[in-house]
């Protein structure tokens, strides 16, 4: 494991390794100015006198993330505090942590920079395993899925926050798929984790007929199941998938002969029925409206998708983005991006990134940094502050993915 580590000119980590929980954390060392460091100093100490052990921790626990790691370099009592498995087990017992949304800033290498929504700032952090941006990307509950878009075999599981980093075994089923897509769901309490893989390859000489398989992994058995394989005809599915309840929800696309209304539509597959009679599919849960592309997330085990709204006579061109809460097999719309949001985009695609999980859903279009959120419960939308990068190249383009900045999950 390596500690977080810095791109030049941002705000920096400082390594520090704690023992108690035989992994390296990184310290933020510029969230307060440091001619405040000595007045902050001197109220800490009166504090610190106070409070005993256990009362100290269950207020550090409730504290943002990156102050976290700053309360570790106030003193050495401060630091085995948040350094011990005691304060890691109340951290986990505190309200999650906002979700922190990490932006690719090249197309090439994994670097970029993570915006934390608490306190308004963007941290240059890398990522560990990950070799380019156009990876297949999954998150649940503070890990992170990567799996490469080449041999589509390299998994790894990790805390991007604390870089604890495990491969998985190569799974089975296709080894060469047109299409793939990648879900992890973690369990809250014992933190064990399921990871599902659905590939799609077109049959040879058939453009209507696409051969679907779906794999998953438990993360108790250590081990793969071919779950599920069939050759879907009109339809075939994508990149996007997400696990909701123990439900894995597919989105798929016609193949063409279909109305526009028909351009997707979802399949669901039971992850505990391990069989074919667990894919609805002959029950399509068709979309709201005509879609230029369709986002998945899962919100506190609700499924949720942003997409972009088509025109009725043109659906490859986009005139809105909305949010969508999947009740039954019926949609609830929840909001519509602002029409003074949506430009400030400027030229917006048909297709753009979008992930979220908690409360927070962040939408940022492919061709420029700005990062757009929307608060699920004050049904909100606002920029987050501007990201430390500019655009270099007309074809620049620019995505990535949120997760939960957690100190006490491991793969």
């Amino acid at each position: 494991m390596t500690c977080c580590s810095l791109m030049e000119g941002e705000t920096s980590w400082i390594n520090d390794c704690f023992d108690d929980v035989a992994r390296d954390i990184g310290e933020f060392d510029s969230f307060s100015e440091l001619s405040d460091e000595s007045s902050k100093e001197i109220s800490a100490v009166s504090v610190d006198l106070i409070l005993p052990d256990d009362l100290l921790e269950r207020i550090l626990a409730y504290l943002p993330i990156a102050s976290i790691f700053r309360a570790g370099s106030v003193c050495k009592r401060w630091r085995d505090i948040v350094s011990s498995r005691r304060f890691l087990w109340n951290f986990s017992h505190v309200l999650p942590q906002k979700p922190w949304y990490f932006m690719f800033t090249s197309s090439d290498e994994p670097v970029g920079y993570a915006y934390d929504p608490v306190l308004r700032k963007w941290y240059g952090i890398d990522l560990p395993c990950i070799e380019t941006s156009s990876w297949f990307i999954a998150s649940s509950h503070g890990l992170v899925c990567f799996m490469d878009n080449d041999s589509r075999s390299d998994l790894y599981v990790c805390n991007p926050i604390t870089k604890c980093c495990k491969k998985l075994e190569e799974p089975p089923g296709l080894k060469i798929a047109d299409y793939s897509a990648l879900a992890i769901s973690v369990n809250r309490k014992p933190h064990g984790y399921t990871i599902s893989i659905v590939k799609s390859k077109q049959v040879p000489g058939n453009f209507f007929q696409w051969d679907l398989s779906i794999c998953t992994y438990d993360s108790e058995t250590r081990m793969w199941v071919a779950s599920w394989s069939e050759v879907l005809t009109g339809w075939r599915s994508g990149d996007e998938s997400v696990i909701c309840g123990g439900v894995l929800y597919i989105l798929i696309y016609s193949t063409g002969g279909g109305t526009p209304e028909n351009r997707h539509a979802l399949i669901t597959y039971n992850l505990s029925c391990r069989s074919s009679r667990g894919l609805l599919i002959r029950s399509f849960i068709p979309v709201p409206c005509p879609l230029t592309c369709g986002r998945l997330m899962n919100l506190k085990e609700k499924l949720v998708m942003v997409g972009g709204i088509g025109k009725q006579d043109r659906p490859d061109i986009i005139k809105g983005i909305g949010i969508w809460v999947l009740n039954g097999k019926e949609w609830q719309e929840i909001s519509r991006m602002p029409h003074k949001f949506f430009q400030g985009f400027g030229e917006f695609d048909d297709v753009f990134a979008s992930s979220g999980t908690d409360d927070l859903i962040y939408v940022q279009s492919y061709g420029a940094p700005a990062l757009l959120v929307f608060d699920m419960n004050q049904k909100q939308w606002k920029w987050s502050q501007k990201c430390p990068v500019t655009k270099r190249f007309p074809l620049q383009l620019f995505t990535g993915f949120c997760f939960e900045p957690r100190l006490e999950i491991e793969p």
